[in-house]
């Protein structure tokens, strides 16, 4: 009986680690950031007004016509609020889009002016703006981009 329950254990704990494992490699660095609540939204709206705000706007509101191409090929700013479609999109997609910049993103489908700031925030910093960001939406668009975002993993 002893030996049953020992062999029970010892599958429980590689499933345990097993899961954690696919839970940690599946996050990643940003999204680990946020499961540890390591910057709050005070943070990620002082880092949104110093680093986003100049294009996306101060309220979120993104630049006038946002839909329509520039004569450079790019498209104006969208907006950040429940009015654009920042929440049309998974968590992962929405760091890697902020790290890596809307060029590397775009794969040649599109201009983009969205410039990367992995060398000018670090990861947790990312998750942060983002975080204040969607503290903004409405609880409705909230719970349709985490329905989103569920989705994509």
């Amino acid at each position: 009986m002893k030996k049953a329950h020992t062999i029970a254990a010892g599958v429980v704990l590689a499933a345990a680690v097993a899961g954690g494992w696919y839970v940690y490699a599946d996050q990643g660095e940003g999204e680990q950031a946020v499961a540890a609540g390591v910057l709050s939204l005070e943070r990620g709206r002082e880092l949104y007004l110093a680093q986003c705000a100049s294009c996306h706007g101060r309220n979120l509101e993104g630049q006038g016509d946002w839909r329509t191409t520039l004569p450079d090929g790019t498209f104006p700013a969208p907006p950040h609020d429940e009015t654009g479609h920042t929440w049309h999109h998974p968590d992962a997609m929405l760091f890697a889009y902020t790290k890596l910049g809307g060029a590397a993103m775009a794969g040649g489908r599109f201009e983009s002016g969205m410039p990367a700031f992995g060398d000018v925030l670090s990861d947790a910093e990312i998750i942060a703006v983002l975080d204040y960001i969607k503290s903004t939406w409405p609880a409705e668009v909230r719970q349709r981009q985490a329905s989103i975002d569920a989705g994509d993993r």
